[in-house]
């Protein structure tokens, strides 16, 4: 008897006296295979520890078994922000329970980003493909979706309704966190907004704009920056100049430089101004003070990309899914109450 290791699916076709395709359709659990013949293929793989290798599984079903992840970022700023750093930390674990690999597609150029679909996606080196950070009407989501790979989008996508996504809920928030200064007795709010080349950055201001005027509050005093620590303490040194009460900064990351820029002009979090930001990163707890945030849910956001994704792949459907997480608004030091008026 040849050695299970050894034995190709030719060797049990020819053991159960039936055809390869016959075989392949047995151990897909196909049912246009007969009682009588199925029982037979079975006893033959069960009697020789017959055990398919990956190569072999691949050719029958067509399938790799890797899932793609790709961020359309520079690589030197993706490895520097922690957001994504805990990202990618999540759906990988998410993808090894599901027993796929996950294979990163990351740019240095937006030449390599364009190059995407003729080194990936034509060879069929992936089942499917998760494409996260997209900028509005990105025109890479747009190949990806047309060439009709399995794929789902990390934010929501604006400008097709055929597309699957998964976002955490930036809009309302953003708009929570405002909520939460009003309630602390704050009307001088301001904001460190997000760029807006990004859907997540759109959202993010457009929730605390909706939270400002539900309010009948001014949403004028805004500065925008770039996610980074620099960006943030730039954009609040400007901000100082208006006096604000509070401020609501759009990323953990920029909310560090903030906190920088409001030390180095010898106010203090929160006794001159309260702060909440968006992320819950773990950096946002270590912080002093520690920081008022809306966590987001990321271990959820890796399984429910992947999830997605393999439904998309197992049952050949192309009805699009979106789906909107809620964030948690975590309170800690950085927006204590107060009275929240200048004297």
């Amino acid at each position: 008897m040849t050695e299970p290791s050894k034995l190709t699916i030719l060797d049990v076709a020819r053991l159960a006296g039936v055809s390869r395709s016959t075989v392949s359709r047995v151990m897909n659990g196909r049912d246009d295979v007969g009682t009588v013949v199925r029982a037979r293929v079975l006893q033959v793989i069960d009697e020789t520890g017959f055990r398919p290798s990956a190569t072999a599984r691949s050719l029958v079903s067509r399938r790799t078994g890797v899932l793609g992840l790709a961020i359309p970022w520079r690589v030197s700023e993706l490895l520097e922000d922690p957001y994504f750093v805990g990202l990618i930390r999540g759906i990988s674990r998410a993808s090894n329970a599901a027993g796929t690999t996950l294979s990163f597609f990351l740019f240095e150029t937006e030449e390599e980003e364009r190059d995407l679909h003729r080194r990936v996606v034509a060879p069929g080196l992936v089942d499917g493909l998760m494409l996260a950070a997209l900028r509005k009407d990105d025109p890479l989501l747009d190949e990806v979706a047309d060439s009709g790979l399995p794929m789902v989008s990390l934010g929501r996508v604006m400008h097709r309704d055929d597309v699957s996504w998964v976002d955490v809920d930036n809009f309302e928030g953003s708009r929570r966190a405002v909520q939460h200064l009003v309630g602390l007795g704050h009307t001088a709010i301001a904001s460190i907004a997000a760029p807006q080349h990004l859907v997540c950055g759109v959202d993010r201001y457009d929730g605390f704009v909706e939270g400002m005027r539900d309010a009948g509050l001014d949403p004028a005093l805004v500065e925008f920056a770039d996610w980074s620590g620099d960006g943030g303490y730039a954009a609040m040194l400007k901000l100082l100049r208006h006096r604000p009460t509070a401020v609501y900064v759009a990323s953990d990351t920029m909310a560090m430089g903030a906190l920088r820029a409001i030390d180095d002009s010898g106010l203090s979090v929160p006794a001159d101004l309260a702060i909440v930001s968006y992320d819950g990163l773990p950096a946002a707890e270590r912080s002093s003070p520690p920081l008022t945030t809306l966590r987001q849910p990321i271990p959820q956001i890796g399984e429910t990309l992947i999830q997605i994704l393999l439904d998309q792949i197992d049952t050949g459907t192309s009805e699009p899914v979106r789906k909107l997480i809620p964030t948690e608004l975590i309170v800690r030091e950085s927006s204590a109450g107060k009275d929240a008026q200048r004297p």
